[in-house]
């Protein structure tokens, strides 16, 4: 297929708007399927894992291509949901147009206007399908004002629907000034006369069409202002030129449950879509200039990792250049290697057809190439460009992970790096302060996904908690103490004193050990015992079991044994010596803070900064980005940990945030005890 006869579209927008039922009408009316697969029945091409079938909604991106009228469309399923905005960037990156699917019922909802900042940052087209406009209370009308005042004067609207609700029964051609009439279950309209009773509406619509194609063109804008109306041919023209260059966003109408407009959908994406040779390149590192080249070196992005039980890893990604062959052998230079790439074919869904080739600008995918994940770039050896990964959202929500079993212990490694592989936006880290397992994600929802995926694929079942906050203890006090152990029990015993004074420390190092001893108390060799000792005995903690910090021992004098006195005896006086000082410490509780920042529209800003002060947080400023207003604030991490259920909570979903480590600071002394009193209970 040649690079001009591609066309590649991501369904993109908020959950529940029928993305998944546009790329199954898209496949019955291109003759994929022999069936209109529906989400409520879990037998669609696109979502087909058993996590989606069972919530009835995409929580990973798909590829599904067809051919219209002799063009091949890779059609790629996006999530809707927020917890996996992960699976969308990447998505982006493989497309040249986004697709965004909004239902006539609900308008533009969140994660419309998200994708749409994500999609602006790829540098790809965009254009809009109003779906289920056959359902009760769905208004072409009202949903369209809404995308206008959302996105601006770039929306144009090319169609208009014929009917409304149930009587919805086709789509009237604003250029073309032609209706398009659907019989029921058939997908393609019989061309008509628009009906007399939405001519008024033509017009309107036709002169918002006509405003936003001739301002994107000089020549058409001026003649427009001296009363000059441009010709059909100039509005197609236009049209094409403002959906490659990212000015100009066609609106088209229809239902994809009760197939109207589809046909339409498609001929438009073949039309006005761009090929991948009007698709700006990605950010790239290693030349100032490179282009889609057919005929160049290999360039492909990787944009999505799959663990199959059958084929092993199989990597999909977008070839930008170049053509691809069966076992050709290209390099990873992320890793630095080269492979052979064997077992090449085209995604449909679950299933798969295989090629010998891989036509510049395609979609296709490669079993078997182990070294190779998310974000990698396949390249001819020789070249320096590196396609930039796209940016992967920072986690916002943890679970420590634990096997059921001794059984699922020893798989449970294994698994989650396979999970992780699958899906970048995940992330696995072991905390030695509190020795637990923590797997992060973007939210409960893709945690738990994650965790089914991961015992259906890899059999592998886990416990999870809330992770433990990972508290510091320190001291305001100060003590002068001596560490004194002896053991005699027959034969050579065990003896060793050290005189140990404490205090806060003076560098700002979580622990400072001086030496200050004179006279030879204790041998010089026996000293370092003395400090593993305290460092032992300060990392169990001085009243709740957490590491200390902040703590500056002095061993300034001591006595030895000749014959009595060992390693051993003087780390068990390192040992007595913080044991007899903790009295005087003065120990406190420290508790990890974190910096968050909250971009949600205005309206909510008062119930989020209201919350943030009931969790202990100090708001440090709010900044205006757009229509959106960001809060910053610092917050203990322990109050932190599910914000992302409760901040979906207060804005319906509309905010957003992003979190980083900022300090350790003293915690309240009510708070600490309720701290104190829980680990005492747990070591209970």
């Amino acid at each position: 297929m040649e690079p001009d006869r591609i066309r590649n579209v991501v369904l993109v927008g908020h959950s529940g708007s029928g993305k998944t039922a546009v790329a199954e009408a898209l496949l019955y009316a291109a003759g994929v399927t022999t069936r209109l697969g529906s989400v409520d029945d879990g037998n669609t091409v696109t979502d087909y894992e058993p996590e989606e079938i069972a919530r009835q909604s995409s929580i990973s991106l798909s590829v599904a291509p067809i051919d219209w009228n002799g063009y091949k469309i890779n059609i790629i399923d996006s999530p809707g949901y927020s917890d996996f905005i992960g699976e969308v960037r990447s998505a982006l990156r493989a497309a040249d147009l986004a697709l965004f699917v909004i239902s006539g019922t609900d308008g533009v909802e969140v994660q419309t206007e998200v994708i749409w900042k994500l999609a602006e940052e790829e540098g790809i087209a965009r254009a809009f399908f109003i779906n289920k406009l056959d359902r009760e209370r769905s208004s072409y009308t009202r949903v369209l004002a809404e995308l206008k005042e959302a996105f601006g004067t770039g929306v144009a609207p090319v169609e208009m629907p014929v009917g409304s609700e149930a009587g919805l029964r086709g789509v009237a051609g604003i250029v073309s000034e032609h209706a398009f009439l659907y019989e029921p279950g058939k997908w393609k309209g019989n061309e008509a006369d628009p009906p007399e009773e939405i001519a008024a509406e033509i017009d309107e619509v036709h002169t918002s069409l006509v405003e936003a194609v001739v301002e994107n063109d000089e020549a058409l804008l001026e003649a427009y202002f001296e009363g000059t109306m441009p010709t059909q041919e100039q509005l197609v023209d236009g049209l094409r030129r403002g959906v490659a260059d990212g000015s100009i966003y066609p609106v088209l109408c229809g239902s994809a449950t009760a197939l109207v407009g589809i046909d339409r959908l498609a001929d438009l994406i073949i039309r006005d879509g761009p090929s991948p040779l009007d698709r700006p390149m990605p950010p790239i590192e290693g030349a100032d200039e490179f282009a889609t080249n057919p005929s160049g070196a290999v360039e492909a992005y990787v944009f999505k990792t799959i663990s199959d039980p059958y084929l092993g890893r199989i990597s999909l990604f977008r070839l930008f250049s170049g053509t691809i062959k069966a076992d050709i052998v290209l390099e990873n230079p992320r890793v630095g290697a080269s492979g052979k790439l064997h077992n090449l074919f085209f995604m449909h869904g679950k299933g798969h057809a295989d090629t010998a080739e891989v036509s510049c600008g395609d979609i296709a995918a490669v079993a078997k190439l182990e070294t190779v994940t998310s974000g990698d770039t396949l390249r001819a050896p020789g070249s320096d460009v590196v396609i930039e990964p796209v940016t992967v959202p920072s986690p916002n929500m943890w679970l420590a992970v634990e096997p059921k079993t001794v059984h699922d212990d020893e798989k449970l490694s294994t698994a989650l790096a396979k999970t992780v592989d699958e899906d970048p936006a995940l992330r696995v880290e072991r905390r030695l302060e509190t020795k637990q397992t923590v797997l992060a994600g973007l939210g409960d929802i893709h945690l738990e996904m994650a965790l089914a995926r991961m015992e259906r694929k890899f059999g592998v079942q886990v416990e999870t908690t809330v992770p433990k906050v990972p508290y510091r203890e320190s001291s305001r006090g100060r003590a002068d103490v001596e560490g004194k152990h002896k053991k005699q029990s027959g034969g050579r015993g065990q003896f060793g004193v050290a005189m140990v004074r404490f205090e806060p420390g003076s560098t700002g190092e979580d622990y400072e050990f001086v030496v200050a001893i004179k006279g030879g108390s204790i041998p010089r060799a026996l000293i370092p015992a003395v400090d593993r000792g305290i460092q032992e005995a300060l990392e169990r903690g001085l009243v709740a079991g957490y590491p200390v910090v902040g703590v500056q021992a002095t061993v300034y004098d001591g006595k030895f044994h000749a014959v009595d006195s060992d390693e051993m005896s003087f780390k068990m006086a390192g040992i007595q010596a913080v044991r007899a000082a903790v009295p005087d410490l003065q120990p406190v509780l420290l508790e990890p803070y974190v910096t968050l920042k909250v971009p949600a529209p205005e309206s909510y800003m008062g119930d989020i900064i209201g919350d943030l002060n009931s969790k202990r947080g100090r708001v440090g400023g709010m900044d205006a980005n757009g229509k959106m207003r960001v809060v910053t604030a610092d917050v203990p991490m322990g109050e932190v940990q599910r914000y992302t259920i409760d901040l979906r909570s207060l804005t319906g979903g509309r905010g957003a945030f992003e979190l980083e480590f900022s300090h350790y600071e003293e915690m309240p002394p009510q708070e600490a005890q309720k701290v104190i009193a829980a680990g005492g209970a747990e070591d209970g």
